[in-house]
């Protein structure tokens, strides 16, 4: 058990907490305790993965003077999921890197086809408009967002700024406390340097470097 800030890591869909260590690694040297969780993202909805896998993280944190999270993704969905309905009475800060807060325009044309959902699993096929239905942010958030991508073809057909997978637009959240927008793709932006950097900024400062 920690009696100083802990950090709880979401990975994304489709993803594990292995594409989190390098932020991991730095928190930790930061002075955060952290949690680096795995989940199973493809094998049940948001609202099933949201009640396995919060509850148990801050049962592992019961001694923490604040729980801040960082989260990639559908990680974040996961938390807005979770907090419609409980409250975390010691929450920090949280840092949602990539969120489709808006929705996914790629999930929302792939949901339809069989392939998407059994490769993918029910989580995705939400991700085109549950996450609309969340509601705003009413605890202390950053939004940092890409717009570089890996992947010419969803580059491309989605209109707008956007890391391949999501709209720039589409991470934003009323309630935000800050915004940021860097050069960086979907699958990678929690490993890159200037985005780890940010983080820790706002995790410490309660806004961005800009």
């Amino acid at each position: 058990m920690t009696t100083t800030d802990t950090v709880i890591l979401l990975h994304g869909l489709a993803r594990s907490h292995r594409c989190m260590r390098k932020l991991e690694k730095a928190l930790k040297q930061a002075g955060f305790h952290t949690l680096n969780l795995h989940y199973p993202s493809t094998r049940h909805d948001i609202e099933t993965l949201a009640a396995m896998v919060i509850p148990a993280a801050l049962d592992r944190c019961r001694q923490a003077r604040r729980i801040h999270f960082v989260t990639h993704s559908l990680g974040g969905i996961l938390l807005r999921s979770y907090l419609q309905q409980y409250s975390i009475p010691n929450l920090g800060r949280v840092v949602m890197l990539a969120p489709p807060n808006q929705g996914s325009e790629v999930a929302a044309s792939l949901q339809r086809y069989a392939l998407f959902r059994h490769c993918f699993g029910p989580a995705a096929a939400q991700l085109g408009d549950v996450p609309q239905k969340l509601g705003k942010a009413d605890f202390e958030l950053g939004v940092i967002a890409g717009n570089r991508s890996i992947n010419p073809l969803f580059h491309y057909w989605l209109r707008g700024d956007n890391d391949g997978t999501i709209l720039v637009d589409d991470t934003r959240l009323t309630g935000m406390k800050d915004h940021l927008t860097l050069p960086v793709s979907h699958p990678f932006i929690m490993a890159k340097n200037a985005v780890i950097a940010q983080v820790l900024y706002f995790l410490r400062e309660g806004q961005f470097r800009h």
